[in-house]
């Protein structure tokens, strides 16, 4: 058994009548964790801020691969066409790090996930492998065209980000395969952004509905517009009509116009406890208004969380 690893008896399962072990390895190097998963299945453990929760009182089943010893993993890198970030990295470095205009959508969700406790210890890598529809980094991704680098002991591959979360807590994971970084491509990171997301309260909340916007102004003209959605639709969205619907106007107030009249046929929202499904459609219109102004500069943080 690999250094760092150990066995857990597991106690006869009353229902079934199995009996057997679980293991828990905590590697050091991305080459020993991916070792490891082609072996068999193991339940990934990063910051365990869902992984615990999701747990609650229920006995452990699974082998657990803790990877929170792979430094290797942890930070935020720039090469000649990306940057890249680092599977472990949290939110806390994410909103620390200096970055470009362009990630401020990225840092204003950063500040959104949870408390300042989780931010230190939640992985962004967790976050998006989690696929919730209220996954509060996807849009933010989504709007710098990320991409979700995919490793195993035999190859390397990278997925757009919207190919990657398939549906509600559904990935295309493959066997033997980890989250091991988050590249933006340096062409997708012109421009300034914005963020905002709407809950039942201001902090610590699952969102109701939340939108990211990128915009690219040239001579007082939007050149390029990329604008996303979460929690109106089983995984977040781009919102391609309304993208289409900004490109060539003024960068002034009339924005908001243009957005009232957009078509936003991408997305279907759910109806429950947060929220009906009517709200979310009329909610996440006003926000795309509010977050495209506050990207140019139209509005200040304050009036788009108003």
């Amino acid at each position: 058994m690999p250094e760092g690893s150990f066995e857990i008896p597991v106690l006869e399962d009353l229902f079934s009548g199995r009996q057997g072990v679980i293991r828990y390895a905590k590697p050091t190097s991305v080459d020993e964790a991916l070792a490891l998963l082609g072996e068999g299945a193991w339940r990934i453990l990063a910051g365990g801020t869902d992984f615990y929760p999701a747990q609650g009182s229920k006995p452990f089943r699974d082998d657990v691969l803790d990877i929170n010893g792979l430094a290797a993993l942890r930070g935020i890198a720039e090469t000649g066409s990306h940057f890249v970030i680092g599977a472990r990295t949290t939110w806390t470095d994410i909103i620390r790090h200096p970055l470009p205009p362009a990630f401020d959508a990225l840092k204003q969700a950063a500040r959104e996930v949870g408390s300042a406790q989780i931010q230190n210890v939640a992985s962004v890598a967790g976050n998006l492998s989690n696929a919730s529809p209220a996954a509060d980094g996807v849009p933010a991704l989504l709007v710098l065209d990320a991409e979700v680098e995919l490793r195993s002991v035999a190859a390397t591959r990278r997925l757009p980000l919207h190919d990657f979360i398939l549906g509600n807590r559904r990935t295309a994971l493959l066997p033997g395969e980890m989250v091991t970084a988050i590249r933006v491509p340096k062409g997708a990171t012109t421009g300034t952004s914005a963020f905002v997301k709407l809950g039942a309260r201001r902090y610590l909340v699952i969102s109701i509905a939340m939108v990211a916007a990128r915009l690219v102004v040239e001579n007082g003209i939007v050149a390029d517009a990329m604008v996303a959605a979460g929690s109106c639709s089983v995984v977040a969205k781009r919102l391609v009509g309304v993208e289409a619907a900004l490109r060539g106007l003024p960068s002034d107030d009339g924005l908001a116009d243009a957005i009232l009249s957009a078509p936003m046929g991408e997305l279907s929202p759910i109806a429950d406890v947060r929220g009906s499904a009517e709200y979310r459609i009329d909610a996440v219109r006003e926000i795309v208004a509010r977050v495209v102004l506050a990207a140019v500069g139209r509005m200040t943080g304050d009036e788009v969380a108003a």
